[in-house]
């Protein structure tokens, strides 16, 4: 029975997790999957009443657990890092996640802000573990003019290896369903000359194990550029921390925003997996109803994908993808719909819902 550990977080969280575990519960029971939700109590609320992010033995309890389910986190009453650091960096770096996988496939013509735009299937494959995200840097003369502020980009040879090992892998994958099976290295070597020259000579030396695949380099500012112009040119690119942060945000908002986007951050070795939406905790949407519920809903297909159970993935993403071409969606869609309402419309093209339900 794989056990799901379900944190619903901050903000709108509560809300879109809600409908992601009625779609969750909903193919469970059509697939017989057996699928065991356990809640968690973390968040702002257990931050601000006992001072703590993530207590080891509730971390100790998450280590064990098939995938994670959370839904944001953040909170304009707590403004002490640590309080995110403590929590969601903790579960990607000690749980050593260090895949972020970003898909975002066009839907619907009518999402994308490009013209001419046609077809839009890629992943951004970021590396999660490392890079400027590492939190190694410091600050000297604080407050005065004289002040010097350093972070340090942490690039190692394992961590690169590893990142562009999943990308090919995941091309070969892909190329065996009948996709472009292509990966696109994104970094900087041209300015970062040490830690993306790195990055380049790790490239060739993966490049040569899967010399079947196509395979390209592109300086991250070219990428951003030929993103817009000709997405239908990438897809798998893979790069570091901050630039997948930042392109996989662009490639989204090409295929209707934030609001529709899951992710998945992944150890393939041990199995572990934390998924996600990315749309953040949006603290003046929440409670309201007006929520896009599609980037958790969608996340949900990523971590049965994640449990083995393709069909139910597939329907899941079937499901909203119809919900969404009809116009049934949210306000940031083009629908009307409140947060509860987009999750029945999933619902019922999934055919889960009762007559006596459906609104």
């Amino acid at each position: 029975m794989p056990r799901i550990a379900v944190i619903p977080g901050d903000g709108i969280g509560p809300e879109v997790i809600a409908e992601g575990l009625r779609v969750l519960k909903a193919v469970d029971a059509q697939h017989r999957l057996e699928l065991d939700f356990i809640p968690y109590d973390l968040g702002a609320d257990r931050f601000l009443r006992t001072g703590e992010s993530l207590p080891n033995d509730v971390f100790a309890e998450l280590q064990q657990v098939d995938a994670i389910y959370l839904g944001a986190i953040g909170d304009p009453r707590v403004t002490d890092p640590k309080y995110a650091a403590g929590l969601l960096l903790r579960l990607r770096f000690e749980l050593d996640l260090f895949v972020n996988l970003r898909p975002s496939r066009l839907l619907a013509p009518a999402l994308t802000p490009l013209r001419d735009a046609g077809e839009i299937d890629l992943v951004v494959v970021r590396e999660n573990t490392e890079g400027a995200y590492a939190g190694i840097g410091g600050q000297f003369k604080r407050d005065t003019p004289e002040e010097v502020a350093i972070n340090e980009d942490i690039n190692t040879r394992k961590g690169v290896d590893r990142i562009l090992r999943y990308a090919f892998e995941l091309a070969v994958a892909r190329r065996s369903a009948r996709r472009a099976g292509r990966v696109t290295m994104v970094d900087k070597s041209n300015a970062l000359y040490y830690a993306h020259d790195l990055w380049q000579r790790a490239f060739v030396a993966a490049r040569g194990q899967y010399a079947d695949m196509e395979a390209e380099h592109l300086y991250v500012d070219v990428a951003a550029m030929q993103l817009v112009k000709n997405p239908a040119r990438f897809d798998v690119i893979v790069t570091s921390n901050m630039f997948g942060d930042i392109l996989s945000d662009l490639a989204s908002q090409l295929v209707g925003g934030l609001g529709i986007a899951p992710s998945a951050n992944l150890n393939p070795q041990t199995r572990r997996g934390l998924f996600e939406p990315v749309h953040g905790s949006a603290p003046k949407h929440a409670g309201k109803g007006v929520a896009n519920p599609l980037g958790a809903i969608l996340s949900g297909a990523l971590l049965l994908r994640h449990l083995g159970a393709e069909e139910a993935a597939g329907q899941v993403e079937y499901a909203a993808a119809a919900a969404i071409r009809e116009g049934h969606t949210t306000r940031d869609l083009g629908g009307d719909l409140t947060t509860a309402a987009a999750g029945d419309a999933v619902l019922r093209r999934l055919g889960t819902l009762e007559p006596s339900e459906r609104s």
